[in-house]
């Protein structure tokens, strides 16, 4: 495989990546959003969000992680392969020690990882959704008649 084609597949797993950040904050928008136009309180509802909602998280993170390990090991392929400059061409040195540096992928487990981040904004999102819901719940309570 030549230097060319690993940086062509770093990229795609890069914007792989990003795909799933997306999906992982549409997702997360259109729950809050639903959650939070919702009138009446109901705890089944609540429930099955929550569940469906965790189960979405625990297969997003997945693919985040198999993603990130991918870009590592085409970052760790890149670094020990050397560009192949042909014809005397010069721009494929200067490609790989311009470009080398800046491939800089996101640790997945460590304090300030990929997975750290991920599973605080999963925490945060189920516990918003619950505060509407308890919030819900309090104005149905001041509502009903004495």
């Amino acid at each position: 495989m030549s230097y060319n084609e690993l940086l062509h597949l770093y990229f795609d797993r890069s914007n792989s990546l990003q795909w799933y950040w997306t999906i992982y904050v549409v997702v997360i928008g259109g729950l809050l959003a639903f959650s939070s136009l919702r009138q009446r309180p109901d705890h089944r509802t609540a429930i099955l969000v929550t569940v469906l909602y965790c189960f979405f998280a625990y297969k997003n993170l997945g693919a985040i992680h198999d993603v990130t390990e991918q870009r590592f090991a085409i970052y760790n392929t890149i670094r020990s392969v050397p560009p192949n400059p042909t014809n005397s061409d010069s721009s494929a040195m200067l490609l790989h020690s311009a470009l080398e540096p800046t491939l800089q992928p996101p640790e997945y487990a460590g304090a300030t990882g990929v997975r750290n981040f991920h599973v605080a904004t999963d925490v945060l999102v189920v516990l918003a959704l619950w505060a509407m819901e308890r919030r819900r719940s309090r104005a149905a309570k001041l509502a009903q008649p004495v």
